[in-house]
């Protein structure tokens, strides 16, 4: 592990999972909470997560790590199984940081991350908060233009400034002209690294089976998973269908759901106040059990 320490307090670092390294950033004290970002190209955790690390590190210690495929961590993701590979490679990530149970938070792919986490390891998930997550009657319907969009990003000419801002302003929040030409162009060059051109982690599905590999829903351990879950999706998401929401509701005993108005696919982005404050009253709920590690 290589630590660094930003001027803003936020600790970086690489742990080694597996054959991956995986770039983390820390924060505060406290519960151990897993931040994951979404999937969208050139994303990474503490830029998903810029407007809500500070706020939560003052009752949690928070964990914010580039998923595999993003970010700085090692490139390549299995396309067979993508949100199994990613919760997997998490699962490892909390073996090495020595923490047994963990509230996970996951955006969009982070979101389908985290639930598969759950699925898979009851017991070393707390609780969730998932925004928008995708994998949610996903071979019930065809994808949106907002999911098209994404896993279109490196088709044709291959990526640009035009195609992000596109997707940033048009796709991934309700008002584009919140998104400042900044982030635009920071998402744009973290999109154009050469090992994630040449092998993109997230790609179009080829048929129906595949669709149904990733359709979390079709999973018959969904009813009968016990862990506190709070979900948060815009009503105006472009990108995962904010219907998903209550079909969550539906199958999950312990699934508490709220919607925004005029929000898009990035919650915590667009309402960070919002979600800072009803994120933070969830995760300190006795029942909850944000614990230690």
């Amino acid at each position: 592990m290589n630590d660094q320490q930003r001027a803003d307090g936020l600790a970086t670092r690489t742990v080694t999972v597996g054959a991956r390294t995986i770039h983390l950033g820390e924060a505060g004290d406290g519960p151990p909470v897993l931040m994951l970002h979404g999937g969208g190209p050139g994303a990474s955790g503490v830029s998903n997560y810029s407007r809500n690390i500070a706020a939560l590190a003052r009752r949690f210690r928070v964990l914010v790590p580039d998923l595999p495929g993003y970010g700085k961590s090692t490139k390549g993701v299995s396309h067979a199984d993508p949100f199994g590979d990613l919760a997997q490679s998490m699962l490892g990530l909390l073996d090495e940081l020595g923490i047994r149970r963990v509230a996970v938070i996951g955006n969009s792919l982070g979101g389908a991350c985290a639930l598969r986490m759950a699925l898979e390891r009851p017991d070393r998930v707390s609780s969730l908060v998932l925004m928008g997550p995708g994998g949610i009657d996903a071979s019930r319907r065809l994808p949106t233009a907002g999911l098209k969009q994404l896993l279109g990003y490196y088709d044709g000419e291959g990526p640009t400034v035009e195609k992000m801002r596109t997707f940033i302003r048009d796709y991934l929040v309700f008002d584009g002209r919140a998104v400042g030409d900044d982030l635009v162009r920071q998402r744009f060059e973290a999109s154009i690294d050469p090992e994630v051109v040449a092998s993109p982690p997230l790609r179009r599905p080829k048929g129906w089976s595949a669709l149904v590999r990733l359709d979390v829903t079709r999973d018959p351990r969904l009813a009968r998973l016990e862990t506190p879950t709070l979900v948060l999706w815009g009503t105006e998401d472009r990108v995962n269908r904010p219907s998903g929401g209550a079909s969550l509701q539906r199958r999950m005993p312990c699934c508490d759901l709220y919607l925004f108005s005029r929000t898009g696919h990035w919650v915590q982005w667009e309402r960070a106040d919002e979600f800072n404050a009803v994120t933070t009253a969830f995760l300190a709920r006795p029942d909850v059990g944000a614990t230690t590690p």
